[in-house]
């Protein structure tokens, strides 16, 4: 009898290399109008919770083969979530197969344990599993492995639907086939342009970063940055906020202009937010062009899906259909997992710039893959290069010392900043944000502790449930928010500037010290301060949006408020692109949540004045050290960490590390 599974649809298709079907979502289940840890704050304090719960859609196994005596010990016990049915779904899958092609008995069990232990490597983030990380020992492994026939080598993997490598990475091919072409187009952008760097553009490059100066004799890294992209067809920017990448991009999309006014230039980010704000960046730093210059410049960015034109059927542009643009500039790309990076830049003519904006030392994709710091990791220029830039910056070559690199991989294509201007190394956000990409756990929580600096609190909460004082916090961070819709509730404008002031971080979706638990506080405060009427929707409740609607141009991550129009009917109310709002009946919304509270994941592409970053109330695998990094950066001028001192420590001292072979598929191009 054939046993339903339901798989996390982020990993479907297997092998295939296309969209996974849509889950089945079932409505939310309305919420009681005091859902939550509420009861000890006073009514008037300030924001019903409506939490997703996400189905995921079945799959059915394969038929498992007829037990025999040398298996009928090892029934495996059922699997408690979809990731773990999955990864049980795919061993039986591959070892029956194995069985199929006539491979021993022996050699199929250890084919279908290794995909077992593979798909939950893929639903961690990992694009491979690394031999030495199975019981036993990876020679044996490999011979296994080799002898099972559903394992094909990298050189020539066929169409086994597992490959290995000759270093012991086990990939599913379809990740594997990603990787290669993905390494394929970045070796193939990584050129220069002859003569690019002359002496027109030394003296535009001169006039544009004039205003860079420095006490300290530091060459000027954004000058080199946008020199490096002009010389290059591949520029990989790294900086942390504030550092100066958006002036960067706007100083080289004006040199491109002035040399080719007809220059079309595609701007993208992964998420409609990010988007969003790469577009108010580059308009804000584009003031004080020439106004020939400005008036040619791209209008808006785009999510990456809109850009692909993605739909029901996939992406419209690819390597077949590609983009008609001169340079694409990605902003956020940390946020690139493997696949979509690959389908982006198989998008991309072989003749266009491509520039790619980020923070290496952010959270990494989603899904699997951890495209933009692997590339970061090699800040090699060769001697040829260094001299053509200090000649562009006006130094000498020996200036331009780059740090060493990590991981040498495609060089003469990197550039790392590591001076902030949005606040001093020294300030509060600067120097905890310091103290943890550093791994300093025991001086961040000292200094935590003492306390001194207005732009950073510590809440040493520790209970299972958020404490009074941070549900004071949240309160407070909200106040304003309901304060613009008690004052007119259809200003979508004012209502939106008010909510983008004050946002609650939370390392994970569920439970009380999740998104759940402060979604359901957030919103039993704001009905109880409007005097909402019980039900899903209420004035003010903020939503964001799950997944992609090509039909209402409503894209993952954009988000909405539910606010009256002049006859009192709800709508939500989205920025429409190029300014103005966007009223969507909540019926016709796609998937969404709740979004008082988003998790750090959500939250990159977005920055706030104030934020709460709630942790756990103890370690957790996925507390890390770039989650807690990348919470405390999306903060402009204040931020609240509210948690207990051993799951902050923890946090500090847990590095991600996301295994995959895309430099070594770099190298192998390199040997050729």
């Amino acid at each position: 009898m054939s046993r339903r599974r339901t798989p996390d649809e982020a990993t479907l298709p297997l092998f295939a290399d296309e969209p996974a079907p849509p889950p089945v979502v079932a409505p939310p289940p309305e919420p009681a109008p005091d859902a939550g840890w509420v009861g000890d704050l006073p009514e008037d304090a300030l924001p019903d919770l409506d939490v997703f719960f996400e189905e995921d859609g079945g799959v059915i196994d394969a038929e498992p083969e007829p037990e025999t005596p040398e298996t009928a010990d090892e029934t495996p016990a059922r699997p408690e979530t979809p990731a773990e049915a999955l990864a049980a779904g795919l061993g039986a899958h591959v070892e029956a197969w194995s069985r199929r092609l006539g491979a021993e008995a022996d050699d199929a069990r250890a084919a279908g344990r290794a995909a077992e232990a593979l798909s939950r490597a893929t639903a961690a983030g990992h694009v491979c599993l690394m031999l030495d990380e199975l019981d036993g020992e990876p020679g044996d492994w490999r011979a296994r492995l080799e002898a099972s026939r559903v394992v094909g080598p990298a050189h020539a993997p066929g169409a086994a639907p597992l490959v290995l490598d000759a270093d012991g990475r086990l990939y599913l091919q379809r990740d594997f086939d990603h990787e290669r072409r993905l390494a394929a187009r970045l070796k193939a952008a990584a050129r220069p342009v002859p003569g690019a760097l002359d002496a027109a553009a030394r003296a535009r490059l001169a006039e544009l970063f004039a205003a860079n100066t420095s006490t300290d004799d530091a060459p000027d890294w954004q000058r080199a940055a946008a020199a490096l992209a002009l010389r290059q067809r591949l520029a990989v920017i790294s900086g942390g906020p504030g550092t100066g990448k958006t002036t960067t991009v706007v100083a080289l999309l004006a040199c491109l202009l002035a040399d080719n006014p007809e220059a079309r230039i595609a701007l993208a980010a992964p998420t409609g937010k990010a988007a969003a704000r790469m577009t108010e960046a580059i308009r804000g730093r584009a003031a004080q062009l020439p106004e020939a210059i400005r008036a040619r410049l791209p209008q808006e960015a785009s999510t990456v899906h809109r850009l692909l034109r993605a739909g029901p059927d996939g992406f419209f542009h690819g390597a077949e259909r590609p983009l008609a643009i001169d340079a694409l500039v990605v902003d956020e790309a940390s946020m690139l997992d493997l696949a979509l990076a690959r389908r982006l830049l198989d998008a991309v003519p072989a003749h266009a710039r491509i520039v790619l904006l980020g923070d290496k030392d952010q959270l990494a994709a989603v899904e699997s893959g951890a495209v933009f710091a692997e590339l970061s990791a090699d800040t090699t220029l060769t001697p040829g290069c260094r001299a053509e830039l200090a000649a562009a910056c006006g130094v000498s070559p020996e200036a331009l010392q780059p740090p060493p690199a990590a991981a040498p991989a495609l060089a003469d294509s990197v550039v790392w900043f590591r001076r902030t201007f949005r606040f001093a190394a020294d300030s509060g956000i600067g120097r905890l944000a310091g103290l943890v990409n550093g791994g300093r756990a025991d001086e961040a929580l000292a200094w935590l502790g003492a306390g001194g600096d207005a732009s950073v609190q510590w809440l040493d909460d520790r209970g299972a449930e958020p404490g009074v004082a941070v549900r004071e916090a949240i309160a407070a961070g909200f106040a304003p928010y309901v304060e613009a819709l008690r004052r007119d509730p259809q200003d979508a404008a004012a209502a939106m500037r008010a909510f983008d002031g004050f946002r609650v971080l939370c390392a994970t979706r569920d439970g009380a010290r999740g998104v759940a638990g402060v979604n359901a506080f957030a919103a039993t405060l704001l009905r109880r301060a409007l005097g909402a009427a019980p039900g899903a929707w209420y004035p003010g409740r903020p939503v964001m949006v799950r997944r992609n609607d090509y039909v209402l141009r409503l894209f993952n991550g954009d988000i909405g408020l539910a606010l009256p129009d002049a006859q009192g009917r709800l709508d939500v109310v989205f920025p429409a692109p190029g300014g103005g709002w966007r009223r969507v009946a909540p019926a016709r919304l796609p998937p969404h949540d709740t979004a008082f509270g988003m998790t750090v994941h959500q939250s990159q592409g977005s920055e706030f004045s104030d934020l709460l970053l709630l942790t756990p109330d103890r370690p957790l695998r996925a507390m890390t050290r770039e989650l807690l990094y990348t919470g405390i950066t999306r903060a402009r001028q204040r931020v609240t960490l509210a948690g207990p001192a051993a799951a902050l420590t923890a946090a500090v001292r847990s590095p991600t590390r996301r295994r995959s072979g895309l430099a070594a598929r770099l190298h192998e191009l390199e040997s050729r």
